[in-house]
């Protein structure tokens, strides 16, 4: 089995929507998340997660050892049952014991990318124990205020239940009653006209050597991050991009090659002051932007503390 991490690391990646729906929220009729007090746009840690695996899921062919614990509709108790009597426990129980408890769990972080990279609650049914994840994904939010819209929009057909209806002939001779336009429905699509998007994470060495969290794992998660929207393309969504996305590796400063490590796994920095050093504004004259060119990004590698690298990772 490869060897996990050593270094802690935290990432920006910058997204942006245009004329779409990044994210819906299910308290306001699917409209596009907002926060109320500043209209600042919003995008959840799940649905940053929800791509990313729907990526890994695509790539790897949802094949062990990089399958998906959270697939769409599925039983997730499934999959922890056979945790079990992959682990020679025949008959689980939600009760089950400490040690088998344990070996489920480690047999789900060995075959499921997505349990030793984000963890998941695996006590749903018969007991596999509940992993945290080295990875963790703050909610995503807009640099500048968005304009959630509601857009009318016509369909010119319709999806009617004809009472009385028997067969395809029935349904043919109903439409040829009807005057063209009741024929046709109208509906409604909820966008924003454009946001820049702040998607900010944290990867923990420590947690990594729980899960089995790997280098190879590492960069597979930078592929998905840059790819995620590439392969979730809807008329609902608009036009998402991954503009840039930027890592600190924490490599320590320490002589000693001992002290060196944990300084790497314990990190050298504060997570917010090395996101202070990217700052994204608006360009000069600009008021309401609309694309990625309206804004301008300064990074000061200058002021980067010692025992801390800046990834560029996509440019």
């Amino acid at each position: 089995m490869s060897e996990a991490i050593k270094n802690r690391y935290e990432f920006l990646c910058l997204f942006d929507c245009e004329n779409g729906n990044p994210n819906g929220d299910p308290d306001a009729g699917n409209a596009p998340r907002v926060d109320p007090e500043t209209q600042h746009g919003l995008v959840s840690d799940v649905a940053i997660k929800r791509r990313i695996r729907n990526y890994v899921q695509m790539a790897k062919g949802n094949e062990m050892p990089n399958a998906i614990f959270i697939e769409h509709a599925t039983n997730l108790n499934r999959r922890i049952v056979q945790a079990h009597e992959e682990t020679g426990n025949k008959k689980p129980t939600a009760k089950g014991g400490k040690d088998q408890t344990q070996k489920a769990s480690d047999w789900m972080c060995e075959n499921f990318y997505d349990v030793r990279t984000f963890g998941a609650v695996m006590s749903t049914g018969p007991n596999a124990g509940q992993v945290r994840g080295p990875v963790q994904i703050a909610f995503s939010r807009s640099y500048d205020p968005v304009l959630p819209m509601d857009v009318s929009i016509t369909r010119m057909a319709v999806a009617e239940d004809v009472k009385g209806a028997k067969g395809s002939a029935d349904y043919e001779k109903w439409e040829k009653e009807q005057s063209e336009d009741t024929l046709r429905t109208m509906g409604r699509k909820a966008l924003i006209p454009y946001g820049l998007y702040a998607c900010r994470g944290f990867i923990s060495a420590h947690l990594a050597e729980k899960t089995g969290f790997t280098e190879k794992d590492l960069n597979f998660l930078w592929e998905a991050l840059l790819n995620m929207f590439e392969h979730d393309r809807s008329s609902s969504k608009g036009l998402m991009t991954v503009q840039h996305l930027y890592g600190f590796k924490h490599v320590g400063t320490d002589s000693d090659e001992n002290q060196r490590v944990q300084q790497a796994k314990l990190g050298c920095a504060p997570a917010q002051k090395l996101f202070d050093l990217i700052q994204v504004e608006k360009e000069e004259g600009v008021i309401t932007p609309r694309t990625f060119n309206d804004y301008r990004i300064t990074i000061a590698e200058d002021q980067i503390p010692a025992g801390v690298e800046l990834l560029h990772l996509h440019e």
